[in-house]
């Protein structure tokens, strides 16, 4: 059955992941392409940024290896993300049953909930952002069962996802490594993004938290299309050109600052 480039894309940062690099012929082999057409997704995979390509094949970047560090990427950009938490709490209502994934931006919203008289249930896939939450008396917190990610305080799989079944999720809020218009919402951590990707599709409405810095970035993995996302809450106003793209797809810009 013929792969498609999302794919092979995937299983290339899977291999990357576990080699740290590999050669054009180790990588063709692995994925079952001739060796042209893995030097064509390596190419395209270097001007996202994904990775460097070397004599022969080709690393990860560090800094995308880094960026997956929860304790890095919660110190990054961390008034940006302030802000974005702050203007995200006004679209919530009384009584409504939110979610949180489990990225920093995220994390800054809950820590923003926590003191705030308002009867809320919270569903949530990340350790730190139930704890800050569990304090509160006014809200009802529900963790997203499945393994926890090494190295971060997040979950990953889809085992725990039975759960949402008996939930209506009247508004998840969510972050990710990169927005483009070309793919929407793109994220690292393939097994985080596989839970991500699910939780999209049962929540009635998405609102994405994204930072200036990821705006027209690419990861390697799409969980959330255009058509999937709601509103897009970011700290400082984007491009004109961009911006109009993004309307034009029915996405709600708000800018916090």
């Amino acid at each position: 059955m013929k792969m498609f480039a999302s794919e092979r894309r995937d299983n290339i940062i899977q291999f990357l992941q576990k080699q740290k690099r590999a050669t054009v012929k180790e990588l063709a082999s692995q994925i079952g392409v001739s060796e042209a057409t893995l030097r064509t997704d390596l190419n395209r995979m270097e001007t996202d940024g994904l990775l460097t390509r070397t004599h022969g094949g080709a690393v990860l970047n560090t800094e995308e290896e880094n960026d997956t560090s929860f304790s890095v990427r919660e110190k990054k950009n961390k008034q940006e993300k302030i802000q974005i938490a702050k203007k995200a709490y006004e679209m919530i209502e009384e009584k409504q049953c939110i979610l949180l994934d489990a990225s920093s931006t995220a994390l800054e919203l809950a820590r923003y909930i926590k003191s705030k008289p308002m009867r809320l249930t919270v569903v949530t896939s990340g350790l730190q952002s139930a704890l800050e939450l569990n304090n509160n008396p006014d809200i009802t917190v529900i963790l997203i069962g499945g393994m926890l990610t090494k190295g971060s305080s997040s979950i990953e799989g889809t085992l725990g996802l039975s759960i949402l079944d008996y939930l209506t999720i009247d508004m998840m809020f969510t972050s990710s490594n990169g927005f483009s218009i070309e793919s929407g919402l793109t994220d690292f951590n393939l097994y985080e993004v596989q839970l991500k990707k699910e939780i999209v599709k049962k929540a009635k409405k998405v609102v994405a938290l994204i930072d200036s810095s990821k705006i027209e970035k690419n990861s390697s993995a799409v969980f959330a299309t255009l058509d999937q996302i709601d509103k897009l809450i970011t700290d400082k106003p984007i491009d004109h050109n961009l911006s109009e793209k993004i309307l034009i797809n029915d996405i709600k810009i708000v800018v916090s600052s």
